[in-house]
């Protein structure tokens, strides 16, 4: 086990920064293909897959489950963890490293023993949050999901513009302490570590990582809510067949599927201010000078809404 120390991340955090053009358009900035890819409220319906792949990881799943309040307060975890995210990618470049800072001391204290054996990994491992393979295939989950929304939004991207994105992602590694020689620099390496992992035994779905995912999509509640079915259903579309099995998704119906085809044609239309994810637009804002927008409030509000009427 390889865990990312403070230290670690105070270099990488430094390396970092002398990359940064502009602080207060943080580590990527308005001409990145991370903020043009993912700066979209439609990145959304990938969230089930990369919380489930992250899942599927026997020392995320167990780190969760011992440390987190996912099953109490399912609609706090979602904010705090998605603000975090967002100063990282979106924030100026001090909101970034203050981000990133927090994020290592509260993984720091996450620490346990995987209690049962489970694929590849053996009753007693130690697991810890600021593991870097972990930190890997959880940085990983999001950079691929990503890619998959945008493809099946927009259709098949080339790979020119995957191999930039790639790289460019990186950057969002190094708030996490992830060593340079953890990382893609190419697509097709990061394709080749997705297969690995998916295809290998260091993923394996233990039965609290599958009450938990299914938890996210309310069946824990008496009558699982309307968007908790739409969410499991487009989940299940977009993970690998055996991992969604492994959760105990139910397969996606034809309609599902129709409808996932028919939201794309039209929310390719919409106005990209109209999508733009409230972070990204007021990030745009920032730069430009102006003030945070009402309507990126409002909708910031809607969609961490929809966090409890998805978990019900």
């Amino acid at each position: 086990m390889a865990i990312v120390t403070r230290g670690e991340l105070e270099q990488s955090l430094a390396d970092l920064c002398t990359h940064v053009g502009d602080p207060r358009a943080g580590i990527l900035g308005p001409r990145s293909l991370a903020w043009r890819l993912g700066g979209d409220l439609g990145v959304f319906i990938g969230g089930g897959r990369a919380a489930l792949l992250q899942l599927a990881h026997p020392m995320v799943a167990h780190a969760i489950d011992h440390h987190s309040s996912t099953r109490t307060d399912v609609v706090g975890r979602f904010q705090r963890t998605f603000r975090h995210v967002f100063s990282m990618v979106f924030g100026p470049l001090d909101d970034a490293l203050i981000a990133a800072r927090r994020v290592h001391a509260i993984h720091a204290r996450v620490h346990g023993e995987i209690s049962e054996a489970i694929g590849g990994w053996p009753a007693g491992t130690r697991y810890h949050a600021n593991d870097a393979d972990a930190l890997r295939w959880v940085h990983a989950t999001l950079a691929d999901t990503t890619i998959v929304v945008r493809e099946h939004l927009d259709g098949a991207l080339p790979i020119e513009i995957k191999d930039r994105y790639i790289v460019e992602l990186n950057r969002f590694a190094a708030l996490f302490g992830i060593s340079p020689s953890l990382l893609p620099t190419s697509w097709a390496d990061h394709a080749g570590y997705m297969r690995e992992m998916i295809g290998g035994d260091r993923l394996a779905v233990s039965a609290s990582a599958r009450e938990m995912g299914q938890f996210l999509f309310g069946r824990g509640a008496r009558a699982q809510p309307a968007l908790g079915r739409v969410a499991e259903a487009i989940s299940a579309s977009l993970l690998p067949p055996h991992l969604a099995d492994a959760f105990g998704l139910r397969a996606a119906p034809l309609r599902v599927r129709s409808g996932l085809g028919a939201f794309a044609a039209i929310y390719g239309r919409l106005p990209r201010q109209l999508v733009a994810i409230p972070a990204h637009a007021d990030a745009r804002n920032r730069i430009a000078g102006r003030g945070p927008s009402r309507w990126s409030a409002w909708t910031e509000r809607q969609l961490f809404g929809l966090a409890t009427r998805v978990a019900g």
